[in-house]
C-alpha cells in the first residue's frame, strides 16, 4: 500500500516537479557547470546499498586544499538556496520511482555509519528511506543524533498512510519556513561518530 501510494503521488505530481527539476538542472549547469547531479551510495531497506541522486550544491575541489576543506566552505550561494528550499533533493524522486526510496521514511545516511548503530538504531532500516520523515518535521538537521534515531524508530513502529500524509503536509510548511536546515556551525549536520559508552 505504501509503495503504490508513493508511485501514484509522484506520477500525479509530475506536471509540477518535472519542469521544476529541469529548470534547476539548467540553472546549475549555467552557473556551476557540470556535473549537475551528485550521486552517492547510501544504505536502503535492510541496509542494502543503492545510489542516491541529488542536485550538486558544492564546488568541485580543484586542489588538495579544497579537497580537505569543509562542506560549508565549498557550498555555493545557489547551493545554499537549493538546500534551504530542499530543491536539491528533487532527483531523489527517481529513487522513489525505482523502488529504492519512499516519499516518507528515515533519511538515508552514510554507509560508514552502519557499524556504529546500536541494535535499536539499526531498526531505521526496516523500511525504505524517505525524502522526508518524522525526524525531519521534528527538528531536521538541528536535533541530536540520538533523538533523530529515536524519532526514526518511532516512525517505523507507528507507520500509517495517514501519518505519511501528515508528514508530507508538515514538510511543506517546514520548507517554507526553512526550519532546521543545518546544525549549529555546520552546512547540514555534524558527523555521527557512534554512541557514547
Amino acid at each position: 500500500m505504501k509503495r503504490w501510494f508513493d508511485v501514484a503521488l509522484v506520477l500525479l505530481s509530475s506536471p509540477v516537479w518535472v519542469p521544476l527539476l529541469l529548470a534547476v538542472a539548467l540553472t546549475i549547469g549555467l552557473t556551476m557547470g557540470g556535473p549537475v547531479i551528485f550521486s552517492q551510495v547510501r544504505p536502503g531497506l535492510h541496509g542494502q546499498p543503492f545510489r542516491l541522486f541529488k542536485f550538486r550544491t558544492m564546488r568541485e575541489p580543484t586542489s588538495e586544499a579544497e579537497r580537505l576543506s569543509t562542506d560549508a566552505d565549498r557550498l555555493t550561494l545557489l547551493g545554499r538556496l537549493l538546500r534551504a528550499t530542499s530543491l536539491d533533493e528533487l532527483p531523489e524522486l527517481w529513487n522513489v520511482l525505482a523502488g529504492e526510496m519512499s516519499l516518507v521514511g528515515p533519511r538515508p545516511l552514510l554507509t560508514e555509519y552502519l557499524p556504529l548503530y546500536s541494535s535499536e538504531q539499526a531498526r531505521r532500516h526496516e523500511m525504505r528511506p524517505g525524502l522526508t520523515g518524522w525526524a525531519q518535521i521534528n527538528g531536521r538537521n538541528a536535533i541530536a543524533w540520538d533523538e533523530r534515531f529515536r524519532l526514526d524508530v518511532w516512525y517505523i513502529d507507528n507507520w500509517s498512510l495517514g501519518l505519511d500524509l501528515r508528514i508530507l503536509l508538515r514538510t511543506l510548511f517546514k520548507v517554507i519556513l526553512r526550519e532546521g536546515i543545518s546544525a549549529e556551525g555546520e552546512a547540514t549536520m555534524s558527523r555521527f561518530t557512534g554512541n557514547a559508552k
